[in-house]
């Protein structure tokens, strides 16, 4: 399988997990609408509340699933308009600063020629460039929510670290995200697993209301019982949601992988980079962990893995590092070492053209 396919089945896997995601949205409504006529039922028989009325009053269904999906449509909402910052908000979160397109540092004038030229290859405009400047490990992220607000930020240690063509391969890894959407879906998806979490704190909020009517015959206990229930149903709606964001973006990193090859038609650059951070963390080193504390918030976004620790298992948000590299190569191959580069090393050119500049 070349890498044309391995873009085609990445997309597809997507496509079909967001539409796994939407599925869960539904199973939550169904779950609270089974739950809510169990519990309607219950209080009705054993409380004697409606004289004479059998079974779930017209329009119980209809009613539940409106009040549910405005629960998880309002949280959805909140959530993606508290995120309507933008990519520079984003890299401000991280502690990442501009970098000046004026700049004399070789190394960040290199960042810029090379942004430069992945927007070209891409198609896409230029994005505003950001650097980590306390971030020895080999790492980068897009953020924004269109191309026109997408930003670029990545870590000294790529700078350091990598060559000319792995950065560019790293580049191109992060302007697949601009180009295909990624940056937005990360956005919904963020925002509907809050909604997910309104049904969970609703259900909290039933059982404080609770509290206050405790000498009632069947009202407060009736009030406990949907509480509890619709905070199970919403807090695994939540689980599942992650898991299911989870997969979503361990397939558009490897989509993004793909992208790179495409846009630099070299896959020792993409693929070098990503070996040389399995061999700087072999080393002991940070490999790609971003030390900052809201690094764990936005890991989805990131080249690798943010905190290692999350690295394996259905909830990591990045695919192992192997198996990206041998998606790449076709084969499996060993880490690179990934000691910071001479200058002139890192740049391409000669020690006496480094001196001249």
């Amino acid at each position: 399988m070349d890498f044309f396919e391995h873009q085609e089945l990445a997309r597809r896997t997507s496509t079909r997990l967001v539409v796994l995601f939407v599925l869960a949205v539904i199973g939550v409504v169904i779950a609270v609408n089974v739950v809510a006529s169990f519990i309607y039922l219950g209080i009705v028989e054993n409380a004697n509340l409606f004289v004479g009325r059998r079974g779930l009053p017209k329009g119980f269904y209809a009613t539940n699933t409106l009040v549910t999906l405005a629960l998880i449509g309002g949280g959805t909402w909140w959530e993606i308009q508290r995120l309507r910052a933008g990519g520079d908000a984003v890299a401000a979160m991280v502690g990442a600063r501009p970098v000046d397109p004026s700049t004399g540092d070789l190394l960040e004038r290199r960042l810029l020629n090379v942004v430069e030229e992945m927007a070209l290859a891409s198609g896409v405009a230029v994005p505003r460039v950001y650097l980590m400047d306390d971030e020895p490990s080999i790492n980068a992220f897009a953020a924004g929510h269109s191309v026109n607000d997408a930003v670029i930020a990545v870590t000294r240690g790529a700078l350091t670290r990598l060559s000319r063509d792995e950065l560019q391969g790293v580049i191109g890894h992060e302007f697949s995200h601009i180009l295909n959407g990624d940056m937005r879906l990360n956005l919904r998806l963020i925002g509907v697993l809050f909604g997910l979490l309104m049904i969970a704190m609703f259900g909290r909020f039933l059982m404080e209301m609770s509290r206050g009517g405790r000498n009632g015959k069947g009202g407060a206990g009736g009030l406990v019982i949907a509480g509890l229930a619709l905070w199970i149903v919403g807090y695994v709606g939540v689980i599942f949601g992650r898991l299911i964001k989870a997969a979503v973006s361990r397939q558009r990193e490897y989509l993004a992988d793909a992208s790179a090859v495409q846009f630099t038609r070299n896959r020792d650059g993409i693929g070098g980079a990503l070996r040389k951070i399995g061999g700087l963390a072999q080393g002991g080193e940070p490999g790609s962990r971003i030390a900052h504390p809201n690094a764990e918030t936005l890991s989805h976004l990131f080249l690798g893995a943010a905190r290692p620790s999350f690295v394996s298992g259905l909830f990591a948000t990045h695919p192992p590092l192997g198996a990206r590299i041998k998606r790449i190569f076709g084969r499996e191959l060993p880490p690179l070492p990934a000691q910071e580069l001479p200058l002139a090393e890192a740049l391409g050119v000669s020690a006496a053209a480094v001196s001249e500049a």
